[in-house]
Order: C-alpha cells, then sequence, then structure tokens
C-alpha cells in the first residue's frame, strides 16, 4: 500500500484518533502539544504523519526545533516532557517516517535528532538508556491501594494528615500558588524554571485531562503539583515542595492524593515519570511499589559524531548549577524561562 508522510501544520481530527487508538501511544503524541510548545516558547514544531492511499493515518511523529547559544540546533520529538518519538502501525512506516526525519535534518544543518521512546528501541539508531520511568500498578480501589503500600509509606501519609496539611485540587485557579512553589523547588535545584505560562498552556489545552493537587498548611502552599491523564495512566510530570517543610512529608500527601484520584477515574497505572536509577527520586518513587520501565532515547546523527551530553550530570554544567542555587529567587526566575526555552 503506497504511503506518504506529510506535514501537519494545523489541527487534525485524525491525528487524534490514530493516537488515542494506538496502543504504544503517550499523551504527549496528542496534537495540542504543537500548539502548547509554540505558544510557550516559541519553536518551531513539525509534526509529521503518514498516510495510506486512502487517507487514514498509519503512523505519526513529532518534532520540534530548539535553537540557543549554549546548546545549539536540534530537533527533538518530544522536548520539556518525559516521552515522544516515533508511533506506527510497522517498520515501513516507521522508516519512512525516519527518512523523513533525516531530511528535515538536513535540510535544516541541525546537528541531530533526538527521540524520546518508552519501553520501545528502534534497530539501526544510537541510543542511550540512562533513564527509566516509575510506573506503579494500580490496584481495584482505594482500601487494596493501601494495603500494598510500604510501611515506611503509610507511616509517612499518616504523619503529613497529623501535621495540619489539607490537600485541594483545582484547575487554572491553583497554577500561581503551584507557580511559586515550583520556581522555588528549581532554583534550589540548579535548574532553570519554565516560565508560567508553559504550564497555563498544558491546563487550558488540555482542561479535561488535567489538574493541579496542593497541599497546604495553615492556607500556604508547600507542595503542589500537575496531573495529567491519557487512558488508562495518570502521571504528575511537574511536582514541587518547599524543603523547609519536608519534615511534615507532604510530598507523601500529594501523591497519595494523586493516585486516589487516579483510581476514581479507573486508571490501571500511575506513572511516577523520570528517574535516574539509583538516585534520589529513583528510590522514593520506588517505595511507593513503582517498577522500573526503561527509556530510549535515540538519536539522528552524522555518521562519527558523538552523541549530545545535554544532562545535569555532564562535569560542563556542574559549576553552572552551582552558581543558580545561589542566585536570588527574583532574578533566578526571571532569567529562567529565556534559558530553559533551549533545554529540552
Amino acid at each position: 500500500m503506497p504511503v506518504s508522510v506529510d506535514l501537519i501544520k494545523n489541527g487534525d481530527s485524525a491525528w487524534d484518533a490514530y493516537v488515542l487508538g494506538h496502543g504504544e501511544a503517550t499523551c504527549y503524541h496528542q496534537f495540542g502539544w504543537k500548539e502548547v510548545i509554540e505558544k510557550s516558547f516559541g519553536h518551531e514544531a513539525y509534526f509529521l504523519a503518514a498516510r495510506g492511499d486512502s487517507g487514514e493515518v498509519c503512523g505519526v511523529l513529532p518534532l520540534v526545533k530548539m535553537q540557543s547559544a549554549l546548546f545549539g540546533r536540534y530537533l527533538v520529538s518530544v522536548p520539556f516532557c518525559n516521552y515522544g518519538g516515533v508511533l506506527c502501525d510497522d517498520t515501513a512506516v516507521e522508516r519512512l517516517l525516519i527518512n523523513k526525519a533525516k531530511e528535515i535534518r538536513e535540510d535544516m544543518g541541525v546537528t541531530h535528532v533526538e527521540l524520546r521512546h518508552l519501553d520501545k528501541c528502534l534497530k539501526g539508531m544510537a541510543t542511550r538508556s540512562h533513564k527509566v520511568t516509575m510506573i506503579l500498578t494500580l490496584q481495584e480501589d482505594e482500601t487494596a491501594q493501601w494495603k500494598v503500600l510500604d510501611t515506611k509509606v503509610r507511616n509517612q501519609i499518616r504523619k503529613a494528615e497529623k501535621s495540619r496539611l489539607k490537600v485541594i485540587t483545582g484547575h487554572v485557579e491553583l497554577l500561581d500558588p503551584f507557580y511559586r512553589v515550583f520556581c522555588r523547588n528549581m532554583r534550589d535545584l540548579g535548574t532553570p524554571v519554565y516560565g508560567k505560562e508553559f504550564f497555563r498552556n498544558i491546563l487550558e489545552t488540555f482542561p479535561r485531562t488535567t489538574k493541579i493537587v496542593s497541599v497546604l498548611l495553615d492556607g500556604t502552599t508547600v507542595a503542589s503539583g500537575i496531573m495529567m491523564w491519557f487512558r488508562d495512566t495518570v502521571e504528575v510530570p511537574w511536582a514541587s515542595s518547599i524543603k523547609e517543610y519536608r519534615n511534615l512529608c507532604p510530598n507523601n500527601l500529594l501523591y497519595w492524593q494523586a493516585i486516589k484520584h487516579s483510581l476514581k477515574l479507573r486508571a490501571r497505572r500511575f506513572d511516577f515519570g523520570r528517574s535516574t536509577p539509583g538516585e534520589g527520586t529513583y528510590r522514593f518513587k520506588k517505595q511507593w511499589g513503582a517498577e522500573a520501565v526503561p527509556l530510549y532515547w535515540q538519536y539522528l546523527i552524522e555518521e562519527g559524531t558523538s552523541l549530545p551530553q545535554l544532562n545535569p550530570s555532564n562535569p560542563k554544567y556542574r559549576t553552572m548549577i552551582k552558581v543558580w542555587q545561589r542566585l536570588p529567587l527574583a532574578v533566578a526566575n526571571y532569567v529562567g524561562p529565556k534559558i530553559v526555552r533551549g533545554i529540552p
């Protein structure tokens, strides 16, 4: 069957129908992410759809062009998110989409294309597998879920509940306090912060499948996270807490509330998000019963060139991280969004 690959510029219901029906799709394959990224960062997005001769979609590949003085020019599927990459019906379509991505890379003169695959490794591509995502299989109801929690986790949730902490859920109306906590946490980690509009655009583009969960102490937000769900999976890709309150375990209460909401949605999986095996966030997620699922970041690069090293563990960036941690919060919040738009 003849198949063509087209660049899709505007919303296409056939795209999302295909994504919704594909067993390997993630929420980041949805067409709405094109609008989110273009509006939030000003990047050019190249969303490729493979179609058969009768017009039906048989594969998609969302690509975004990144460009900065610090990190150069390259394409990512999908930046600022955990997943993306090629989604298709068979290897023939896969090859067509990959070839089109190569063609775009060569035409633009960018250094590489990065494809972020979840538990899928395409053959014949340069690959990095240094990260995993942590997936918790959910039980039938809250009682059953509580029983399978580690004793330490249950005790931390109880401690949080006894510490005058209150949980609230909402949407855009909770964005400002979420963002205040998020900014503080990112500065403390030494990482430039996203602009607030990135999160507003996510909430407004996906209003029916997003929610903010916040933990308050005497009316002040001390932990907050954004929940997203797609089919049978719920995730909290952005969550933060203020370190001065962590002895009260607000993070545990936040995630427990998110898991309880997932059960109400009849979700089957709770995705704790990307981690490096052995590090602190990995151990935190592991104690909830989450299991590691491999992530394969795969690259289209010139033959003979080395893989890009755009990650905090790169010694090149360690000094920058230490300097950032010492910045006044107002300075970090002002400069951060201008830098982070070039960090995928």
